[in-house]
């Protein structure tokens, strides 16, 4: 049932856009990665915005690298987060995106990577891999890992 919802919804509004997140799968990626990301990201306000955009521009990158089954599948459930069905159903989310705290997403997230459901730990797996992979390629975040960067050759 929720397969059919996203692929309606990915219809009406889909989660990328020429390849690159909609406005609404943006604010759920960002929501997300500030959940996974609690501890890692700079604590100044304006360090975490700007490290948080860059993280955004590259998260866009990675997905465009990747196969095109794996987009549509990505616009569908970038689709379908931000909807209520999405937001509740998948991740467990009663709150809004605009208005959960991270304590609360991270608390969802927790959720969806334990449940006994296959799609909910598939959802969680693919928001991990899409948090992880282009937050930790960028530069800013070397510095709180302790990773002082490539050796120059």
């Amino acid at each position: 049932m929720l397969a059919a919802a996203g692929g309606a919804v990915a219809l009406l509004q889909p989660g990328l856009v020429k390849g690159k997140l909609s406005d609404p799968a943006r604010l759920v990626l960002r929501r997300v990665a500030q959940a996974m990301l609690a501890g890692t990201l700079p604590a100044d306000a304006a360090a975490q915005e700007a490290s948080l955009l860059a993280y955004l521009e590259r998260a866009d990158s990675f997905i465009a690298g990747t196969p095109q089954g794996v987009q549509a599948e990505l616009s569908q459930l970038f689709a379908l987060l931000p909807t209520m069905a999405g937001r509740r159903g998948i991740v467990g989310l009663s709150a809004t995106w605009e208005s959960a705290t991270v304590a609360e997403v991270g608390a969802a997230l927790q959720g969806m990577r334990t449940s006994g459901t296959e799609l909910k730990q598939q959802a969680y797996l693919g928001l991990h891999d899409i948090v992880c992979a282009p937050y930790f390629s960028g530069e800013e975040s070397w510095a709180v890992l302790g990773y002082p960067g490539p050796t120059a050759v």
